[in-house]
């Protein structure tokens, strides 16, 4: 089984601590959700484990397999990031935005495998229909899927969404979420995703992993979440709630 180990992972911007002693598992077909108020360091903790960012102290493995020492070119093969915001500046179709993932792969041009795996990839995400559209036409759904696609197209053995649903109406975020549950299990890729909003990060995800002020306050199963854990990160009166599934549902008390 794939796991991947964030160990003791420290990260500073100059004097400011970002990230302390971070430390938690993710096993393969895995969904973990970090939580925390802005500025808590889930952006900064992608992009460590992206290595965008080197953290100061700590190591990130996946299977025993310190990533730092890899070539980019090889890291690009077993991490698919999805960032927050991106802006998209030359024109282009999605078909071409995904084939973009298969960067890592090509050397002088495009392949008949790197086509066959983006045309894999949309139909897997059931967006064939996008393909010679400009991704500037798209809608904020459309486009979420279209940017998982390019990551999956790398074939990655882990995959990290910087807020998947921002700027996304409750029907497109639950459709997003829904398609990173299957991916992660049909896949077995290691998932992890910075989430704001608690009530759907702990339906879809196997594991949530709470920060504040860098630190990790609670890590463990979603049904695990108590009211004292939740007042203490985000400062505001809660009640935990639970459907008839048993998932937790969080209400704020006046």
């Amino acid at each position: 089984m794939v796991t991947l180990k964030i160990l003791d992972v420290s990260f500073r911007y100059n004097s400011v601590s970002a990230l302390e002693n971070v430390t938690f598992n993710v096993d393969e077909g895995e969904v973990v959700s970090l939580l925390g108020p802005n500025g808590s360091g889930k952006t900064t903790l992608l992009r460590c484990m992206c290595r965008l960012l080197k953290p100061q102290y700590g190591a990130i493995l996946l299977d025993e397999e310190d990533l730092s020492i890899l070539k980019r070119s090889e890291l690009a093969k077993l991490i698919g990031y999805v960032p927050q915001l991106e802006e998209t500046k030359f024109p282009m179709t999605v078909f071409e935005m995904i084939l973009l993932g298969r960067k890592p792969y090509i050397r002088l041009g495009p392949g008949r495998n790197d086509i066959i795996v983006v045309g894999k990839v949309m139909k897997e995400l059931g967006i064939e229909d996008l393909a010679f559209r400009k991704v500037s036409e798209l809608s904020g759904g459309e486009w979420r899927k279209a940017v998982i696609a390019r990551a999956l197209a790398q074939e990655p053995k882990i995959l990290l969404l910087d807020e998947p649903t921002n700027h996304l109406d409750l029907k497109h975020q639950v459709e997003v979420l829904k398609l990173i549950r299957r991916l992660a299990l049909e896949r077995n890729v290691c998932i992890v995703m910075a989430m704001h909003d608690i009530n759907l990060a702990v339906r879809f995800s196997d594991k949530v992993v709470m920060l504040n002020q860098g630190k990790i306050v609670f890590c463990g199963k979603p049904l695990a979440l108590k009211p004292s854990i939740i007042e203490k990160v985000y400062d505001v009166k809660v009640d935990v709630l639970h459907d008839r599934k048993g998932l937790p549902i969080i209400t704020v008390v006046e």
